[in-house]
């Protein structure tokens, strides 16, 4: 079996693609300020003029600041509110953050979206609740709180088996090993990965995994070296992670079993650095 590939009955090769992610809407998250843009933004306005103008937004930056120094990865999120903010105090806080290498959605309830931008500091996070009346807030950690409640609440806690369709070959036990994986996994432990590019799945194996995992209501894109996408799919703990190369095409198609995929949660270092480069930015444009 060829790496990222599996042959048709005609003999192209196509991508295997176990749980495919829409690109528009994730791709529209990424259509905004690198790190580069928004401190040269930034740099083109008068700091004086904008600390007198925001202070709310200056305070609020401030406060995210010694916040982040003080967040760990596995500790609780802080959450910090935009709704006192005027409207030039909430684009300044957006230029300061602009948008970083994470982005995605969750699935709500009831049908309404959340969108989850990481800025280009890493650890703090843009979340936009698209409900009746749109709310935004900034949080501080790992990974939103909201992608964690969701992969909980809103996944199933086993998998129906059941029989598999005429020519298959191996997806029973690829399916009986990520059940007992997903019903043993507890946070804290490491997550195990099933690596698709290794294991001789035919497509209709393929075809069936993908019918009885199901997809799940979170999409996540990571955009750092080369593009890495996450699914959470129907099954809590179980998550389709799929790296892209420049051309697009998979070179490596997993399944893991834990929690949140690392690539898309922001590490104790990355608190530490994004604390002093924030600190760095109010002191120099704002003070």
């Amino acid at each position: 079996m060829k790496m990222g590939f599996w042959m048709t009955p005609e003999g192209a090769e196509q991508p295997v693609n176990v749980f495919p992610i829409g690109e528009e809407s994730l791709n529209a998250a990424h259509s905004g300020l690198t790190a580069a843009g928004a401190l040269a933004k930034l740099a083109s306005l008068d700091g004086v003029e904008l600390a007198k103008a925001c202070p709310q937004a200056i305070d609020l930056l401030s406060n995210i600041a010694a916040a982040v120094a003080e967040q760990k990865s596995d500790a609780p999120t802080r959450l910090f509110q935009l709704d006192n903010l005027n409207d030039l105090e909430r684009r300044l806080v957006a230029d300061v953050f602009g948008e970083g290498e994470v982005a995605g959605i969750v699935a709500l309830p009831g049908g309404s979206v959340a969108q989850v931008q990481e800025s280009v500091l890493a650890g703090i996070w843009r979340v936009r609740l698209e409900t009746d009346a749109a709310h935004e807030y900034v949080e501080v950690g790992a990974i939103p709180e909201i992608v964690r409640r969701a992969a909980e609440d809103l996944t199933s806690a086993d998998i129906e088996i059941g029989e598999p369709p005429e020519g298959a070959m191996n997806v029973l036990p690829v399916l009986a090993e990520v059940r007992e994986r997903a019903r043993a996994w507890r946070p804290g432990m490491r997550s195990q990965i099933i690596n698709f590019t290794l294991l001789p799945m035919s497509p209709v194996d393929m075809a069936f995994l993908q019918q009885r995992i199901g997809n799940g209501p979170i999409q996540l894109t990571s955009r750092g070296y080369g593009t890495c996408r996450v699914l959470a799919t129907g099954v809590r703990n179980v998550w389709s992670v799929q790296f892209f190369n420049a051309m697009d095409t998979i070179i490596l198609d997993t399944l893991e079993v834990g929690g949140v995929p690392t690539v898309a949660v922001a590490a104790d270092e990355d608190f530490e650095d994004s604390a002093e480069r924030l600190r760095e930015i109010v002191e120099a444009y704002f003070t």
